[in-house]
């Protein structure tokens, strides 16, 4: 686990199915939670706070190991609504709408595109905006990128609503990106975000 910047912690761990690497977070004066997997610390890292109060989700399917986090300190589970239809497993988890404000201070975006609860989470406190599977870096340390186009079910459309969306959150304040897949980018993420867009999602030139 790394502090990347004050009170502001990711880590990496690997999806089981896809054998990719995927990021989470952690505001820990606020002990809040982003796209929860237990670290390599354990959930015992997070006990001498009394543990995370809140856990949110960027989309549904980032549900990951916040059910040990909720059974282990009571943490509250956070989704947009659009994707309550994901959770019929008895997971108790507690829904938003989009543009309504959250735990930690965090507001939330609706960003679409790729599923309609796709969401983006501005960490207000931190200047750090996280993102879901709309916006990756792959490898985890390249340039930013949309999602391959495989993992769309109509990728011109999906790109252009996602850079549609992506644009409207460059008038927020952040200068940091927390992709849940691949790692940080601390400090000049909005100039990165907007150079990528300008290039209509392309990668840069070499």
């Amino acid at each position: 686990m790394d502090e990347i910047l004050p009170g502001l912690h990711h880590w990496t761990t690997i999806h089981e199915r896809h054998g990719i690497e995927i990021s989470s977070y952690y505001l820990s004066a606020e002990r809040v939670l982003i796209d929860p997997r237990v670290p390599d610390e354990g959930l015992e890292w997070f006990a001498p706070s009394g543990g995370p109060v809140a856990a949110l989700l960027t989309n549904r399917h980032h549900y990951r190991d916040s059910g040990l986090f909720a059974e282990r300190f009571g943490t509250r589970v956070l989704c947009s609504r659009l994707g309550a239809q994901e959770f019929t497993k008895g997971e108790t988890v507690e829904f938003f709408a989009p543009g309504d404000d959250l735990p930690g201070g965090v507001a939330s975006f609706a960003v679409g595109g790729i599923c309609p609860d796709e969401t983006a989470l501005l960490c207000r406190a931190h200047g750090a905006l996280a993102v879901a599977d709309g916006l990756v870096r792959m490898p985890s340390d390249g340039p930013l990128g949309f999602v391959p186009d495989q993992l769309m079910s109509d990728p011109p459309r999906t790109r252009a609503r996602l850079a549609e969306a992506y644009t409207r959150l460059l008038a927020e304040d952040f200068d940091t990106l927390l992709p849940a897949h691949g790692r940080p980018v601390v400090g000049g993420a909005k100039e990165a975000l907007r150079a990528f867009l300008a290039r209509g999602g392309e990668a840069p030139p070499d």
